[in-house]
């Protein structure tokens, strides 16, 4: 489907008919400590190489997706994917992903943006009702004021049997304060006055701002208690997949869990 296409779409009923999206996808990494370890590695390069870490965290994350739904010739939707990454990772696949981008400046924070970029705000997605085969977010809901508001248009624009992919970094996790981490476990504001104080700046973020506390048990609940949408993996998402017992303990799913990954399938 062409990006012309797909803006242009009427919206089509819930009732629309679609490939079959719960066909699992051909092998792709495996869910143990290597790619863990290897995620992580990535991690520590995010401040001096970010496009290293960036391009490796897409790879891995369009290997998630494909595990549920086969990408090429799919039409996927990267909402808040910043410098495209995500997105090149999904047509490296096959895929026909487009990019939804709010911020210009991350658009073209690695460059010229993406091909087909559009600048539109996640809560209103530019396109028709069920559009998409696949919805994907990675670590946009804790920068929005309204996490279910862009929630329900990635629902929206996803096929019934398509796939929502949605993570984001949970406020008590260890990087839950972005770059004031982890000071933010004491406090937002004390830990952004002895960022200043240290690195003699503002921090690019600002709780309250462009950075809000999510946590992952109300979202988890809220998931789990929709009746159009059927959740087929829930668990930290840097960890092994074992790991995934995780998200079940209260407490402890908040403290260590550093980023949750939420895939979920919208019902007919």
């Amino acid at each position: 489907m062409s990006l012309r296409s797909l803006l242009g779409r009427r919206p089509a009923g819930l009732g629309s008919t679609t490939r079959n999206s719960a066909r699992p996808a051909a092998t792709v990494g495996s869910q143990g400590l290597a790619r863990s370890i290897r995620l992580f590695r990535l991690f520590l390069l995010e401040q001096t190489e970010p496009a290293a870490f960036y391009s490796g965290l897409a790879s891995d994350s369009a290997d998630q997706v494909a595990r549920h739904i086969d990408l090429p010739g799919r039409t996927v939707i990267d909402v808040g994917g910043g410098a495209g990454y995500f997105t090149a990772a999904f047509r490296a696949r096959g895929a026909n992903c487009y990019l939804f981008e709010p911020d210009e400046s991350e658009m073209r924070s690695a460059g010229e943006p993406a091909e087909g970029a559009v600048q539109a705000d996640g809560y209103w997605l530019p396109v028709a009702d069920a559009s998409a085969d696949a919805c994907f977010s990675s670590n946009v809901l804790e920068h929005v004021a309204d996490p279910v508001g862009l929630i329900d248009e990635m629902i929206r624009v996803t096929r019934p049997g398509g796939v929502i992919y949605l993570s984001y970094t949970n406020w008590y996790s260890p990087w839950g304060g972005h770059e004031m981490s982890p000071w933010h476990l004491l406090g937002a504001d004390y830990a952004a006055r002895r960022f200043v104080r240290r690195y003699g700046r503002e921090p690019k973020h600002r709780v309250g701002a462009n950075l809000y506390r999510v946590h992952i048990g109300p979202i988890l609940r809220m998931m789990r208690g929709r009746r159009d949408v059927q959740i087929l993996d829930a668990r930290p998402r840097y960890y092994p997949k074992w790991c995934k017992f995780i998200v079940r303990i209260p407490l402890l799913r908040e403290l260590i869990s550093w980023n949750l990954l939420l895939i979920l399938r919208r019902k007919t």
